[in-house]
């Protein structure tokens, strides 16, 4: 929830942090909020990671098997969009056969992808901040 606002807030704070006259409050006012920041963002990663250790945990296909399922459709949609339709418009023009039109997946596919693998900005954010251990 708190990643979701940042584009929002940053220029925002960028505002008010730039009305301190003093550069050095304003440095601190600066630093003192990404430190809060860092520490409401790891809060709730811990937290999504408990849930995470239960889920997994579930005997349950309903509550387990929801995050393998995705990411088998997600490796599957990927291998359509960029081998399938491939493959099959290569076959098909060499057998001078018509081919109806395959319809392509948008572009939110990589965003899942990269939510689920753990390649959102969020990491590179900490990285680049010195959190990231």
């Amino acid at each position: 929830m708190i990643a979701a606002l940042i584009p929002v807030l940053g220029p925002l704070l960028d505002r008010v942090i730039g009305l301190i006259p003093d550069p050095n409050a304003r440095a601190k006012a600066q630093a003192d909020f990404m430190k809060d920041l860092l520490t409401q963002l790891s809060a709730a990663d811990a937290g999504q990671m408990e849930v995470n250790k239960v889920e997994a945990g579930s005997d349950s296909v309903f509550v387990a098997g929801w995050r393998p399922m995705i990411g088998w459709v997600c490796a599957l949609s990927l291998a359509y969009q960029y081998l399938g339709r491939a493959i099959a418009t290569a076959v098909f023009d060499a057998m001078h056969w018509p081919l109806p039109y395959l319809p392509g997946l948008d572009e939110h596919l990589w965003e899942l992808m990269f939510g689920m693998l753990g390649m959102g900005g969020l990491r590179t954010f900490e990285k680049i901040k010195g959190a990231a251990r």
